[in-house]
Formats: structure tokens, sequence, C-alpha cells
């Protein structure tokens, strides 16, 4: 039995930053769709799409990105959120995890980490 692939929605208003993560997410394999919202609005449209994971990042126009995590987790959406910001210092990290974030990257210092991080959430939840 062939095992469902994730689908991905990432949540940056940096449309350099958007490609960037496109070309590193198209190398892995545990993906079937990138979905892409460049605001708060948006990407709550998007969540219709069913996304398995979604980056965000904090420092957004409108609503930052912990508003909208907040929202997301408030929704009862099936989706983990995972934050991918240069705003890293321990208040972000600790607010978003507080807030229901499974992970908190760096952009700048933990960028390469994010192959890894959909594997294991992958392997985690048996989709690949």
């Amino acid at each position: 039995m062939k095992k469902q692939k994730l689908s991905i929605l990432l949540v940056d208003d940096n449309i350099h930053f958007i490609r960037r993560m496109i070309s590193i997410l198209k190398e892995v394999d545990d993906i079937s769709h990138i979905h892409t919202a460049h605001h708060s609005e948006e990407a709550m449209g998007l969540l219709d799409k069913k996304p398995d994971l979604v980056f965000l990042d904090i420092a957004m126009p409108g609503k930052n990105g912990m508003d909208l995590l907040k929202r997301i987790k408030a929704s009862g959406r099936n989706c983990e959120v995972i934050m991918l910001s240069n705003n890293a210092g321990e208040f972000y990290r600790q607010r978003c995890k507080k807030l229901g974030a499974l992970h908190f990257l760096d952009k700048t210092n933990e960028f390469e980490l994010v192959p890894s991080v959909i594997r294991q959430y992958a392997n985690k939840t048996n989709i690949n």
C-alpha cells in the first residue's frame, strides 16, 4: 500500500525566501504539494487545502505569525506549525512553543534543518 505524502504551506512575505524554501523542499521525497501565502489572511484561506505542515514566519504585514499560529491552533485544524523566523530570541521561541508550534527554527542558523524536520515528522506520523 502506497503511503500518502505531506502537503506543505509556506507563509512568509519575502518572495525570495519562499523561492529558496521551494527549491529546498522539492528535494524532499516526503512532500506532495507546496502551497504559499504572503500574509495571514491568505494563509487562513489556504488551510482549506489541509496542509500537514505549516512553515510560518513571525514578521509579516498585518497580523504577525504568532497571531496566525494562535488562529490555526484555535481552529482545530489537523496540521502542525513550524516557526521559521529571524526573530529567534528565547522569548519568541518560548512563546511560539507555548502557543503550539511543533518546532522553532532560526532562518539564519538552522535553515538547513528544514528537510530533516520534515522527514522526522513524516516518519513519526508514518506518512512517506
